[in-house]
């Protein structure tokens, strides 16, 4: 499979649009230098960092990774069917969580994720708020889930629903892989 140039593809649809680093910058409400570098693929964006980007040009990630997708009729996906959102985020295979969601999150209003998260795996240290509702199932594993100024370490079988404008964050302090199946309404990625 050929790398993705996440420097290119940014920098093609930022123009596309006709604006500039600093509007883009201003629009997502990132330092424009940030804009810059990852522009010139001297920096890997977070996976955070990189969907407040989009947001700035109105995509989400699978629009941003998989732009030239055919329209899918079937309402039944295979595992080699869902979209990577994150592995072309981490071209050296240096991955810490991998999320793969089930179709076009967009046309049907719902995002479908498979979410894995290695050992020490996390969103960030900026909490994520974004408008919406979200709620997943731990599979296997455990992540410690915060939610405003709640925190919890929930186990296979454990599940969380709670509304996105919250601020929140998923972090796997064990050391093993964890599983969730998650759904955001509408999607967020």
């Amino acid at each position: 499979m050929e790398e993705f140039d996440t420097g290119n593809r940014l920098r093609a649809l930022r123009l596309a649009r006709r604006l500039s680093q600093r509007q883009l910058a201003e629009a997502a409400g990132v330092p424009h230098g940030q804009i810059s570098m990852i522009e010139t693929n001297r920096s890997s964006p977070s996976v955070a960092s990189l969907r407040k980007i989009l947001g700035g040009l109105g995509l989400g990630m699978a629009e941003f990774f998989e732009p030239d997708s055919p329209a899918r009729t079937s309402p039944f996906f295979r595992a080699d069917d869902l979209s990577d959102l994150t592995s072309r985020l981490y071209p050296s295979g240096d991955a810490r969580m991998t999320l793969k969601q089930v179709g076009d999150a967009r046309a049907h209003g719902l995002q479908i994720l498979h979410e894995r998260y290695e050992p020490g795996a996390d969103t960030g240290d900026t909490m994520l708020a974004h408008d919406a509702h979200e709620g997943g199932i731990v599979v296997s594993g455990e992540i410690d889930v915060t939610v405003g100024t709640e925190s919890r370490t929930l186990r296979a079988g454990d599940a969380y629903l709670f509304d996105s404008r919250a601020p929140h964050r998923f972090r796997n302090l064990s050391d093993a892989p964890a599983i969730v199946i998650s759904a955001c309404t509408p999607p967020y990625l």
